[in-house]
């Protein structure tokens, strides 16, 4: 286990490396940083070639990357055009989406796997196509769509949560939008339960359980729900990540000044050295997170063993 580990780990460096280097290009062809500084008003070329050579933007690209990674690995990420630390918008906007991001989590996994479970052992009867008819409906209609319906409903037309959210961004008060940003996740989790548990359940194992006289929970829960998480936790693992990154338009609709409104107003302003900078992060996240889903394989499946 432990050379499986720091095999990964060196893998990750390439990875990195390689999807830092294509952001860090996509960004700079985004447009010109220093158009969006001026604002509506185009700067005189004196300035705009005194703002270049300050934020290093008269180098060649490679060059420009090159130095950005040498800071990353210093801890420093830049300084946003604002002349704000982007590490301090990172401490500020971090906290948040991760307090989003653990509710939208816990959300998926409790109502996914709980209805996934349900249904699974209850496939062709009336509550797993009234499910199935309302997955579906989840995944058809854009999150943006259910929020701003949630939003006017719950929010302005019943007044059973705050329309926007605070800026302290309590747990409670994360609730709704973390609803919101899991019910296609959720609503994916559910239909891969489901199908998972309804395959297993067919299977040997399952039956010798059952032919042994164990008890229908410890049956369920310690053979079949175990091997059927498989899949599961695949797909929660890469969507830890995908919550984080995807956190936009949520974060907009309620307010929220996570990460995804400091990429919002990043990509706006074109201010390269804040998208970058938090992209370069959620990279991070991705790649710990598919390293931590492999590990609990192991967990999961007694039979699944790492060199």
């Amino acid at each position: 286990m432990g050379r499986y580990v720091i095999r990964r780990l060196l893998q990750m460096i390439p990875v990195f490396i390689g999807a830092t280097l294509l952001i860090f290009l996509m960004v700079n062809v985004m447009g010109d940083p220093v158009a969006g500084l001026c604002g509506d008003r185009q700067c005189d070329p004196a300035t705009a070639q005194r703002l270049r050579t300050d934020l290093g933007l008269d180098k060649p690209v490679w060059q420009q990357y090159l130095t950005y990674m040498g800071n990353v690995f210093t801890g420093d990420f830049g300084t946003a055009f604002n002349g704000q630390k982007v590490t301090e918008l990172m401490g500020t906007a971090f906290p948040v989406t991760i307090r989003l991001t653990i509710v939208a989590i816990v959300l998926e996994i409790v109502i996914g796997i709980t209805l996934g479970v349900v249904t699974g052992l209850r496939r062709g009867r009336p509550v797993d196509t009234g499910v199935l008819i309302l997955t579906l409906v989840v995944i058809s209609v854009p999150t943006f769509v259910t929020g701003l319906l949630v939003q006017l409903l719950l929010g302005v037309k019943w007044g059973w949560i705050k329309p926007a959210v605070s800026s302290e961004a309590t747990f409670g008060e994360l609730f709704v939008p973390g609803l919101v940003l899991a019910s296609v996740s959720l609503a994916y989790v559910t239909r891969l339960t489901r199908t998972s548990i309804a395959e297993n359940r067919r299977a040997d194992y399952v039956r010798t359980a059952i032919a042994k006289g164990l008890p229908r929970r410890r049956v369920i829960t310690r053979h079949l729900l175990r091997n059927s998480l498989i899949p599961v936790v695949t797909f929660v693992g890469t969507d830890i990540g995908a919550l984080m990154g995807g956190a936009i338009v949520t974060e907009r609709i309620f307010n929220i000044h996570g990460v995804g409104f400091q990429l919002y107003q990043g990509i706006l302003r074109q201010n390269t050295q804040t998208v970058v900078g938090f992209v370069t992060v959620l990279v991070l996240v991705f790649l710990v997170a598919n390293l931590i889903v492999d590990l609990l394989y192991a967990v999961l499946d007694p039979r699944i063993r790492y060199a």
